[in-house]
């Protein structure tokens, strides 16, 4: 079986890879598309270093036919602001030449959309009805990939799966044009007894998910049998969690007073966009067998437990 993942050098798709290469039943060949070619040891990966907006590098990728696309590859929230024109290159333009690629081998493709499509003014409760309306450009482009998606499996040229990522936790503290990145720093810092200045307050509410959980919900995705539903695209049943609960999660895991290293400085427009999520409830997600990570403490752990696995291995 021939497998291809796009932003395979990111932490999420570093995760997936190592994950496929270990689980996934009958893996002959693993094609790893990102920016700079990350260090696979393992025989069965063909890493391809480039710009997924490259048509030569794609035609190379689909060469041989390909059986599941997993396509994480994205411009993030601030950066594509910064730059309208590059976001729109690779979260669109570049979504939609993946799926004419993978058409030709009719291939099962999970697409990593967002809940950046839900926009930020959002009702008392989010569910399954409520109508995507983004208001950053990253989320429309996401909003545009679940279309592309779902149109392609309505003409039965790809299996399409869209799962629409919350807030992950926790991402490696580097520059990378996400606005949400406060999430994991929060986290870490915390977590080695350091203190941290929060720029929302502690009574925002965000909608989050351990790096685990999303990879473990990505292979969910790919291995679930058809659905045969008109709906190709799903939110998952995130954790909603306040900072304090966040704060406080840390320090039960790590037996310190957590809250007394966090000053808050809530910068308003921040916490409009990603601190005020209201109740979520996603019954379609959850009756497919998609799965949040229990509770807050149980989401810290495996946050905190990722981000050491990652460090041995860098």
């Amino acid at each position: 079986m021939h497998l291809l993942v796009t932003g395979t050098n990111g932490f999420i798709g570093t995760a997936l890879v190592a994950r496929l290469l270990r689980d996934w039943p009958g893996l002959e060949r693993l094609t790893a598309l990102d920016l700079k070619a990350p260090a696979f040891t393992d025989p069965r990966v063909v890493s391809m270093p480039g710009d997924i907006t490259d048509p030569a590098l794609l035609a190379r990728a689909f060469a041989e036919p390909v059986d599941v696309v997993f396509h994480l590859a994205s411009v993030p929230g601030g950066a594509t602001e910064r730059d309208p024109a590059l976001g729109y290159r690779v979260n669109v333009a570049a979504t939609a030449a993946l799926l004419q690629h993978a058409a030709a081998s009719n291939a099962r493709f999970v697409f990593a959309s967002s809940i950046a499509t839900l926009g930020a003014s959002l009702p008392d409760i989010v569910d399954d009805s409520t109508p995507l309306r983004p208001t950053m450009s990253y989320g429309a482009h996401k909003q545009i990939g679940e279309i592309l998606l779902h149109d392609a499996s309505r003409r039965g040229q790809v299996d399409g799966r869209g799962i629409r990522l919350p807030g992950i936790v926790m991402r490696p503290p580097a520059p990378a044009g996400l606005l949400s990145a406060f999430m994991s720093d929060l986290i870490r810092e915390t977590a080695a007894g350091r203190r941290f200045v929060c720029p929302v307050s502690a009574g925002a509410r965000l909608w989050l998910m351990s790096s685990q959980r999303i990879v473990d919900n990505l292979l969910h995705a790919a291995q679930m049998p058809d659905p045969g539903l008109q709906v190709r695209n799903w939110t998952l049943p995130a954790l909603l969690v306040t900072v304090a609960e966040l704060v406080d999660a840390v320090g039960r895991q790590t037996g310190q007073d957590a809250a007394a290293l966090v000053e808050y400085q809530p910068d308003p427009a921040l916490e409009q966009a990603f601190g005020a999520y209201p109740l979520l409830s996603t019954p379609a997600s959850e009756a497919l067998g998609f799965q949040h990570d229990g509770d807050a403490v149980a989401l810290v752990a495996s946050a905190l437990q990722a981000d050491q696995e990652r460090l041995a291995h860098a």
